[in-house]
């Protein structure tokens, strides 16, 4: 039997309703993703390239069509069982680390395990594991104030791998970064998609970032289309 897509959507649409206007943001959009996929979704700002990776993490719900995490439609689910599902199979990274500023590194990276029902011994064990492997070792106890960009960054992507997610959705993950801490960046999460299988859902700006990937797709007036 054939496993079911990563992530798969049909006809998905949104549009945003004020004062009587609408505004389709998104228009017929089909997307499948499979296991240790890699691919950009570049496009203008305001071109709906986030709602569109918010859709597909189960974050907003389209207008029309459906999204499928693992084969199950998440439109069908009920607010607990997407929970648990987005937390188990999706991993998040965004421009900002978004880490929790009263916590140490190592606390934010094990948050999701312990959320996942792993006792918080394991999970700060498994958090450590991971924090060495992206060059945090020595920062395990730094809150995020303590550490640099480069360094938030890099531990708010362990904390989006803990779980080993099916897939990773990215929003502009090194465009608050210089050149060359964003290319580092960049390598570790190739590095982590080939060794841990994790398919990569990357919006960005970046057009070098968008080159390294398999696909690279364009939204334009709502519409997605892959880039030759």
């Amino acid at each position: 039997m054939t496993n079911p897509a990563i992530l798969q959507c049909t006809h998905l649409a949104k549009q945003f309703t004020d004062g009587g206007l609408n505004t389709h943001v998104l228009s017929d959009i089909n997307l499948t993703v499979n296991k240790g996929d890699r691919l950009a979704i570049v496009g203008s700002s305001g071109s709906g390239k986030s709602t569109l990776l918010h859709i597909l993490g189960g974050l907003d719900e389209p207008t029309d069509g459906t999204v499928e995490i693992l084969g199950q439609d998440i439109n069908q689910l009920s607010v607990n069982k997407l929970s648990q599902l987005r937390n188990k199979s999706l991993g998040f990274v965004y421009q900002f680390h978004h880490l929790l500023p009263e916590f140490s590194a190592v606390e934010n990276v094990a948050i999701p395990l312990v959320i996942g029902g792993e006792t918080p011994k394991q999970a700060q064990q498994l958090a450590e594991e991971l924090l060495i492997k992206v060059g945090l070792g020595h920062r395990l106890i730094h809150k995020p104030s303590e550490l640099s960009g480069g360094e938030r960054q890099r531990a708010a992507l362990a904390r989006a791998l803990i779980t080993q997610p099916a897939c990773l959705l990215a929003d502009e993950p090194t465009g608050n970064l210089d050149h060359r801490t964003a290319q580092a960046i960049f390598e570790l999460i190739i590095e982590l998609n080939e060794s841990l299988g994790t398919a990569l859902i990357i919006v960005t700006h970046d057009t070098n970032l968008a080159s390294k990937m398999d696909r690279v797709l364009t939204l334009t007036d709502g519409i997605l289309a892959t880039v030759d």
